[in-house]
């Protein structure tokens, strides 16, 4: 099990930056794969931002690719979201994800994380 905290959410004008910054309840450097989602107004269904496994392959969701950057610190037990030049359509509650593999695979959410960004 893991439990994740995702903090550094806010308000921001459009063109700003935040940092968004999801602290895992155990070591990461086993968790096969963490990564951002987010949920937009009005959506029912929860849009990939960027995902990063444990050997460091990065994926990035085509509305956010050149603009946000996915790291991971294991000595900090910390995956980052770094989101430079925000939009309007940014605007989201932000979620961290962790996917453990075992025999089972085992997926784990935060709580979210609010990011509005205004015009």
């Amino acid at each position: 099990q893991v439990k994740l905290v995702e903090s550094g959410g806010g308000l921001v004008q459009a063109r700003g930056s935040l940092r968004l910054s999801c602290a895992a309840s155990r070591s990461i450097s086993s968790i096969h794969r963490m990564g951002w989602y987010r949920q937009g107004p009005g959506n029912q269904q929860r849009e990939v931002v960027a995902r990063i496994t444990s050997g460091g392959e990065i994926y990035y969701g085509d509305s956010v690719k050149g603009r946000f950057t996915i790291s991971r610190d294991d000595a900090k037990n910390t995956v980052y979201l770094q989101m430079n030049s925000l939009k309007p359509e940014d605007t989201a509650l932000y979620y961290c994800h962790a996917l453990i593999v075992r025999v089972t695979t085992y997926a784990y959410w935060g709580q979210g994380t609010q990011v509005t960004v205004s015009s």
